[in-house]
């Protein structure tokens, strides 16, 4: 009889994610943050609210290229564009980020434990090398 191979993602689910509407709203985040263009459009972001030419002056790609980019950002909620005059400031919108980062939170806590336990496992096997090796000098030093 052949057994079931067990895989670490079976410990990774998380049904808060898995059981509503945020997943598809992760994949999108993350589907955004994909690119570092727009990560540095964020980032630009973060210090306050600018204009399309004024996101679009670090990069050597085209306006429409900096719209596509915006366009991306806006669809997964990470900014919004407001309307002055004939300007449009793009602002950073944080809800999205704020959920990718608690969803990574799981993970970290999931890694971290991991590591914990791989440290006690690692010194148990350094206090048993340590107990074997004054076993052999004793043996050693015994037979001199």
């Amino acid at each position: 009889m052949r057994m079931r191979a067990r895989y670490l993602t079976n410990r990774l689910f998380n049904p808060m994610v898995n059981n509503s509407g945020l997943s598809r709203d992760l994949s999108v985040t993350f589907g955004a943050l994909a690119d570092p263009t727009r990560r540095a459009i964020l980032a630009r972001l973060a210090s306050g609210e600018a204009t399309v030419s004024e996101l679009a002056e670090p990069f050597e790609v085209s306006g429409p290229a900096i719209s596509k980019h915006l366009k991306v950002l806006e669809r997964a909620g990470l900014i919004s564009r407001g309307r002055e005059a004939q300007w449009r400031p793009c602002r950073l919108v944080g809800a999205p980020l704020k959920d990718a980062a608690d969803w990574l939170e799981e993970y970290r806590r999931f890694w971290e434990d991991s590591f914990d336990r791989l440290d006690d496992y690692l010194r148990e096997l350094q206090a048993k090398d340590k107990r074997a090796s004054r076993v052999r000098e004793k043996k050693n030093g015994r037979k001199k």
